[in-house]
């Protein structure tokens, strides 16, 4: 069953349409991806879900209940991530989970007992007396995880939770999250990293310009639109171009570098190496940062 239901989402600011039209659902229990270059309405839509950004048109469906009349209802049983950081600095660690249950009407006790739980979980025990001012970004993103559980939620919402954080940092909150998904919690996630969409994700969403571009498994998805392997080769010269093209493989110029898509099995990257240059050519699997790339372009956004 669907715990999350998107229709026709739209969304306007003037001329410009941050959102155009996007439907997809989310199936209890598994983590599903929204990614997309900056800009694409990947925040605009996260927002709109949890109901701080007003939609144009579209319906939405969280839990069975229409956002329009439940909203109240609804954010009770949500956990936000987002990319701020909005924690407290005027309360420690632990004061940031126990005030933030009270919003959720939790008794103090039990936010207590909660809080407890989710520091240990975020290994945050030791510096449960710090203050906010005082953490590094890491702590400051498992803090911030910690507290969008601290009402048990059945959706857990994160916008690029771990944008910016070393990778011992990352390691630590993929590991979290995929704990958390293994004991059911659902997950939408927003973000910038193909390795964290690959890891986490069950299911994705590629946006661009408020459209969804393509969706499925980021498995099913490399291997239908890119293949088994990519072949790169640096500074091609003539004679590789025109073995590329008799071949007849799907190639991607990029003046410098060639990038041919490979299917399971295909020899071409050793009959090119040995019939007509070897150096300058790699061999590796295919990515979903090729599938993203090859959607949305290589041009820099602001």
């Amino acid at each position: 069953m669907a715990i999350l239901e998107v229709d026709n989402l739209r969304k306007a600011y003037g001329r410009l349409a941050a959102v155009d039209g996007i439907s997809f659902a989310v199936a209890r229990g598994e983590c599903f991806g929204l990614l997309g270059p900056n800009g694409a309405g990947k925040t605009t839509t996260i927002r709109m879900l949890y109901g701080y950004t007003p939609r144009d048109a579209g319906d939405l469906t969280l839990f069975g209940l229409a956002i329009d009349g439940h909203i109240r209802t609804i954010k009770g049983r949500l956990g936000i991530c987002q990319q701020e950081d909005s924690l407290d600095p005027d309360l420690s660690v632990r004061e940031n989970l126990t005030g933030f249950a009270r919003y959720f009407d939790i008794k103090k006790a039990a936010a207590e007992k909660r809080a407890g739980e989710l520091l240990h979980f975020f290994a945050l025990e030791g510096r449960a007396k710090d203050s906010i001012r005082i953490l590094s970004g890491g702590l400051k993103r498992r803090l911030m995880l910690a507290r969008a559980l601290v009402n048990s939620p059945d959706l857990l919402i994160l916008d690029e939770p771990t944008t910016g954080l070393d990778p011992q940092s990352r390691q630590l909150l993929w590991d979290k999250l995929a704990e958390l998904k293994s004991q059911g919690l659902t997950i939408l996630l927003t973000t910038h990293y193909m390795e964290e969409a690959e890891r986490l994700c069950d299911r994705l969403v590629i946006i661009d310009h408020g459209r969804i571009l393509i969706e499925g498994s980021p498995k099913a998805l490399v291997r239908r639109e890119i293949g088994h392997s990519v072949l790169e080769v640096a500074q091609p010269d003539a004679a590789v171009r025109a073995f590329l093209a008799k071949e007849k493989c799907p190639v991607e110029d990029l003046g410098h570098r060639l990038l041919a898509y490979l299917g399971d099995g295909d020899d071409l990257f050793l009959r090119l190496t040995r019939q007509v240059r070897a150096e300058g050519c790699t061999l590796r699997p295919a990515s979903l940062e090729d599938l993203f790339l090859k959607l949305t372009g290589r041009e820099l956004r602001e």
